[in-house]
């Protein structure tokens, strides 16, 4: 169901929207198996980054490299099929479809004969998907919304997942259950990049952060050392 993957390596990159540039000469890398977390205010760049390393915004400057392939500005199912999946802010599922045809959408570049396995492994994973199976995408709640949104990933058999705020708009006890979901992804092997705008949870299970601000990387280093860094402290953590 699940793949182990390369390390994604992120050098010097600059990227934008039409004439505005947002981000600035951006170095990150994030091995197998790891987890890293994106933090800053809303406006520093994390989405953009998201995107650009997604095919979903043109990198003017810089390379976005997965083991030994370059994907900078390659399509983004061609960045799909090379193992890097993103679960999207918002969900944005089809919400006239069902989950079980959510979940197919996520496989639409497949063409092996264990897609119907895979479901049956990511629903076992997520019980709750399951018994919402034959429902409409619009009428779950908030947090099944979110769990079929990682459950589509899965299906893509990705080697990296890219999380973009994840607990937008969830009570603090769905957000525990989908941490212990990506803990379970993790342990298979999968790298995973979040941006996440609760800051303390991002930093508590993560390995390592990178900070941006405006654009531009200004801090990184282990989560724990960040928890205590007295920058991220003031700035995001309110202390």
């Amino acid at each position: 169901m699940i793949a182990t993957g390369a390390a994604l390596a992120i050098e010097g990159l600059s990227a934008g929207y039409a004439d505005t540039q947002v981000l600035w000469d951006v170095s990150l890398r994030i091995e197998p198996g790891e987890t890293i977390a994106l933090i800053g205010s809303n406006g520093a760049g994390k989405s953009s980054l998201l995107a650009a390393i997604s095919g979903l915004i043109r990198v003017s400057s810089g390379t976005v490299r997965f083991g030994e392939t370059d994907l900078t500005n390659h399509a983004p199912d061609r960045i799909v099929s090379a193992g890097v999946v993103q679960v999207p802010q918002g969900r944005r599922l089809f919400n006239s479809l069902s989950v079980e045809e959510n979940l197919l959408m996520g496989a639409f570049l497949r063409n092996d004969k264990e897609v119907k396995s895979d479901v049956e492994r990511i629903l076992n994973l997520l019980p709750r998907i399951r018994e919402r199976y034959d429902f409409l995408a619009g009428r779950l709640s908030g947090g099944e919304q979110q769990q079929v949104a990682i459950a589509r990933a899965l299906m893509a058999r990705p080697k990296m997942l890219l999380i973009d705020e994840m607990s937008l708009g969830l009570a603090p006890v769905l957000v525990d259950q989908l941490l212990e979901i990506l803990k379970t992804i993790r342990e298979s092997g999968v790298a995973i990049m979040m941006v996440e705008q609760d800051v303390q949870t991002a930093l508590e299970f993560s390995t390592r952060a990178y900070v941006l601000e405006s654009g531009r990387v200004t801090i990184s280093g282990p989560s724990a050392e960040l928890l205590d860094d007295p920058q991220v402290k003031r700035a995001y953590l309110g202390v």
